[in-house]
Order: structure tokens, then sequence, then C-alpha cells
């Protein structure tokens, strides 16, 4: 190494350096907010830049802030503002547009997935009956007294729902009324 060369830090001698674990900065160079050089053998190297970053993450993680947030953040460059490093006007009204673009993007993820839960529920209250009769069917009950249960429990439903008045339909020689067991189908 050249005496113009910035000094490199192996993982080790730079979580020690910033009081952190190696894992904590593996993580970090995981998750996209560090890219550390690597040796010839492929071994993390971090200058000081690389230290001044993590720095700042670190920082920003104490404060609360959220990995998402700070990557957000680490886009937009600090400046001296009355001898500190701060961010601009400019900087926080793009981090603030940034995240809230990512807030809207996850609610209406959210509202999707739910109505998809909720069609799914709907599913499967529709289909455990049926489950419910096929396995006590392959149990030996008998079908006709399992049919009539079933007749059973849809007309208490529907006088149940009380709103909803259904038009009773006279039923012609021969026909089968939904529910009704099917030619082949007895105990």
């Amino acid at each position: 190494m050249s005496k113009d060369s910035p000094a490199l830090l192996t993982v080790r001698d730079a979580a020690e350096r910033l009081d952190v674990t190696p894992r904590t900065l593996k993580y970090y160079e995981e998750r996209g907010l560090v890219s550390p050089a690597r040796s010839e053998g492929r071994y993390r190297l971090y200058d000081e830049e690389d230290l001044n970053r993590f720095g700042r993450i670190l920082r920003l993680r104490s404060l609360g802030f959220s990995l998402h947030g700070i990557t957000e953040m680490l886009k937009r460059p600090l400046e001296s503002v009355n001898g500190s490093h701060r961010y601009s006007t400019d900087s926080l009204q793009q981090i603030h547009d940034a995240i809230a673009q990512q807030v809207e993007a996850l609610d209406a993820r959210i509202e999707s997935m739910r109505r998809e839960l909720k069609e799914a529920q709907k599913l499967r209250a529709e289909l455990s009956p049926d489950l419910d009769y096929l396995q006590r069917r392959l149990a030996g009950e008998n079908a006709e007294a399992l049919l009539e249960q079933r007749r059973n429990a849809r007309a208490n439903a529907s006088a149940s729902a009380g709103n909803q008045p259904t038009a009773k339909r006279v039923k012609k020689p021969g026909e089968s009324t939904p529910g009704e067991s099917t030619p082949g189908e007895s105990s």
C-alpha cells in the first residue's frame, strides 16, 4: 500500500472502531446501505468514507429511523448549515415524498390483501359445510339425514337473514331440489 492510498480496515477493525459487531456491518451491506471494497481474497475492506457512512447510519438508527427511511436519507447529501451538517429543505422534501410514496404503496397493498383475505374467508365459509358433509358421509352417516340437516340449516339461515324474502318455487314431478341426493346417492 502506498502512502497516498487511504488506510483500509477489515470487518473486525472497522467494527471495533465503530463499536458494533462485524455482523452489524455485514447486515447493512446486505441491505445495500454500504458497499465496501474487496481484497483479492474477497475480504471486505472499509475506508474512511465507509466508516463515515456507517456512523451516519448508526446515528440515524439510534434516533429511531427505519432502514427504509435511512436508505432514502443516504441518497441525499448533508449540507453545512451554521457549522453543522444538515439536510436542506429540498432534500427533506425529497425524502418526505419518497417515504410518503412508499407508505401509499403499502396502504394500497394492505387494502388489496384485506380484500383478498375477506374473499378467502368467504370461500372458506362456503366450503366448510361441504367438507363437513363429506367427512360425515365418509364416516358412514346416512346421506338422507345429512341432506335434511343441510336443508334445515339453509332454511334457518334464510329465515334469520329475514331481509331477503325468497320466492317459493313449486317443484315439478321428477325434479330434484338443490341439496337433495342425486340418483345413486344413498346410505
